[in-house]
């Protein structure tokens, strides 16, 4: 009875010892460099769907430790789903760059506004702390199927091994440099 004492006191410490507490991060929109802020064209735009591989939609955040290999954690997660971040955080920036009245909500009615379709194929850190996206953008006049630009986008940024912050700020970064390539298309074809 002595020597069961001792161990019933340590698995009930062992019981009650706490778990690492649940991190949640968000992206969050980047201002322009100075000499792009609001550029307004005539035209309207909705970011109307950001299309995310299934390996990332989730609220835990993912990364690749190795070749072939994902880490998925527990303790650090997205606040949201992922893809409607993104498409938020995409709306932000689009509107710092092109004004409030150039781009509609993403769920907004908007008839006539052309649409921005992101696919993404992939979107996370490294073993080495790089964030990588890859994926394109399609753009579409109102009321066709047919995009009028579509490109592709392989963007990345430094970001430190371990750290779900520094990720997520790397990822907001990489996602105001997409506003930047999309505002940049939609010039290039208001001119063509």
């Amino acid at each position: 009875m002595k020597f069961l004492a001792p161990i019933g006191l340590t698995l009930l410490l062992v019981g009650c010892g706490a778990s690492p507490k649940t991190q949640f991060y968000t992206l969050d929109p980047v201002a322009p460099h100075q000499d792009q802020a609001a550029r307004p064209m005539g035209v309207k735009v909705q970011v109307a769907a950001v299309h995310i591989p299934a390996a990332l939609d989730r609220q835990e955040m993912v990364r690749e430790s190795a070749p072939n290999k994902l880490d998925v954690s527990d303790q650090n997660r997205w606040g949201a789903p992922f893809g409607d971040m993104i498409r938020r955080v995409l709306t932000q920036d689009l509107t710092q760059r092109l004004g409030p009245a150039a781009v509609d909500l993403p769920e907004g009615p908007a008839p006539q506004a052309d649409k921005i379709v992101i696919d993404i194929l992939q979107f996370s850190s490294g073993p080495t702390g790089l964030v990588t996206f890859d994926g394109s953008c399609s753009l579409i006049r109102p009321g066709s199927a047919a995009a009028f630009a579509n490109f592709h986008v392989h963007l990345s940024e430094n970001g430190q091994p371990g750290d779900y912050g520094t990720d997520a700020a790397a990822m907001s970064r990489i996602i105001g440099q997409l506003a930047d390539e999309i505002v940049a298309a939609l010039h290039t074809a208001a001119k063509g």
